[in-house]
């Protein structure tokens, strides 16, 4: 049976350590970190989505603002509003939470976000950084990084040796984790959906990360013996057995097949999600302590 990675118990010590940073910076240079969330609309999920990013801002003991926009905001607005967070030297990190409206183009807007105070590693610089290897200097996109730090914590943070597969190629996840592996030395394949024999790809992998968006579409035999599986899917899905419409979260990987011959696996929930959060705060801080010139603190 595989070894869970309990990603509420990581996330958490993330956080505390984002608190302890936080308190020290605040007594060094009397600097609180400031996280500005900005959200269009009235899109349910997405207001969930910044409740919980800002409850966890207060809890790190953050400046937490957040900007909620009508619907009908013009492009022109929300640049503004971007512009306004990037000259305002209380805050250390902007998250524009998408997706935006249909009308508005999310590109732009990013690329409107200082890189110093892009917290979600979405610009292109820090995508930039990412992909020369340039890990210090620039913010990691959250889920990525939050995915990475569960990958060491079973292997250690040189991955020399280990077969990593991929499968998934997007910019906001697939492209970034993959650099992510490669930069701790693993040997690296990007699989999507025009990989041929997808399945054998995978079996070949000591450590397989999913991310398509697929409900449980990764069997047992496509999975090595004894691997790594990090699943980033979440998807909600109908309880075959029920007629009062209930739905269930599930991930990309058939989870209780594949624990049985998994070294390690994530669940969903409790996986890769609660991550996210923790290495935006983590990215917040770590924004905050380069404002002032102090060493930054490392996760």
């Amino acid at each position: 049976m595989a070894q869970v990675i309990d990603g509420k118990q990581v996330a958490a010590c993330v956080t505390a350590g984002v608190s302890e940073a936080t308190v020290a910076l605040k007594l060094q240079t009397h600097v609180t970190p400031g996280l500005a969330v900005v959200i269009v609309g009235n899109d349910p999920a997405s207001h969930a989505y910044v409740k919980a990013k800002s409850k966890m801002a207060k809890q790190c003991g953050f400046n937490s603002f957040q900007h909620s926009l009508p619907r009908e905001t013009t492009q022109d607005q929300l640049e503004e509003l971007v512009a306004r967070l990037n000259a305002d030297s209380t805050v250390h990190g902007i998250l524009v939470q998408l997706p935006l409206p249909k009308h508005l183009d999310a590109e732009p807007v990013i690329s409107a976000i200082s890189p110093a105070k892009d917290v979600d590693g979405l610009h292109i610089v820090n995508a930039g950084k990412i992909a020369t290897g340039d890990l210090s200097t620039g913010l990691v996109s959250c889920t990525p990084a939050g995915a990475m730090l569960l990958v060491k914590r079973i292997h250690g943070k040189d991955l020399s040796g280990l077969n990593a597969t991929v499968i998934g190629r997007s910019n906001l996840f697939g492209k970034p984790m993959a650099l992510l592996l490669l930069a701790a030395n693993a040997t690296v394949t990007v699989a999507h959906s025009k990989t041929k024999n997808l399945a054998s790809v995978c079996r070949d992998a000591d450590i397989l990360v999913v991310a398509v968006g697929r409900p449980q579409m990764v069997k047992a035999d496509w999975v090595k013996r004894g691997a790594t599986v990090i699943d980033v899917g979440i998807n909600r899905v109908l309880v075959s057995d029920s007629d009062s419409g209930k739905s269930r979260l599930v991930g990309d990987i058939c989870y209780d097949e594949i624990a049985q011959v998994a070294g390690a696996i994530t669940p969903v929930p409790g996986g890769v999600g609660p991550m996210t959060i923790a290495m935006l705060m983590a990215n917040t801080v770590i924004a905050a302590y380069r404002s002032v010139g102090e060493v930054e603190p490392k996760f």
